[in-house]
């Protein structure tokens, strides 16, 4: 028996239609899933400023945790499903303040209701000497509050649903001191993990920072 070749024909153009949708499909999906997971759980950055050294490295590639602060609406920053709030000693990722197309990366030293005050390089929160265990300074000028607030500012109170950050190189970082609070509503999650680290000045890998849990 000998079968017709236009049939074989349609035959195969269905089959080959069949596995373009499949194609289609699995790869509209695997999008899908892509855009979810960046959206509401994990998200990767990558450090371009000095202000974080020693913990994080210019050229440090990192994941961070969107979904432990809760779930928001895109563009509306609004939480449906909050889980917790940042604590003191978390390193956060958020929009910049003044400029809201950046992100920016500091740790968390204060949350609502904390009077923050430094002097002389030294934190205070609520009157008690903060314990400054990640962060470095290499500057030995000490300026007072007249010239600039690096290293003498306030009293100041952290606002409700506000946060106090800091760059841990205090020295030499751009931030509450100098711009003000960060709206929990504008933080994007919390760092966790490195998972890439590129040495621009001697273009090479930093193997033993790839794993490193952050703290």
């Amino acid at each position: 028996m000998i079968e017709d070749n236009s049939k074989v024909k349609i035959r195969n153009k269905e089959k080959l239609k069949s596995k373009v949708h499949e194609y289609v499909e699995a790869i509209i999906i695997a999008i899908l899933i892509a855009i979810v997971v960046r959206t509401f759980i994990i998200q990767a950055y990558k450090i371009p400023s000095r202000s974080m050294v020693p913990t994080l490295l210019v050229g440090d590639h990192l994941l961070v945790n969107k979904f432990i602060y809760g779930i928001k609406i895109p563009v509306l920053r609004k939480t449906i499903i909050p889980i917790t709030n940042p604590q003191k000693g978390d390193i956060v990722v958020f929009i910049y303040p003044n400029d809201r197309s950046k992100d920016y990366i500091k740790r968390v030293i204060g949350v609502s209701g904390d009077k923050i005050e430094i002097r002389d390089k030294i934190i205070f929160i609520n009157g008690k000497q903060y314990k400054d265990s990640y962060g470095i300074y290499s500057d030995k000028v000490t300026y007072p509050a007249s010239m600039q607030p690096r290293d003498n500012f306030g009293p100041i109170t952290v606002p409700q649903e506000s946060l106090f950050v800091m760059g841990d190189n205090r020295d030499e970082s751009a931030d509450s001191r100098f711009w003000g609070f960060v709206d929990l509503k504008d933080v994007e999650g919390k760092a966790f993990i490195v998972y890439w680290s590129w040495n621009h000045e001697e273009t090479n890998l930093r193997w033993q920072r790839l794993g490193n849990i952050l703290r």
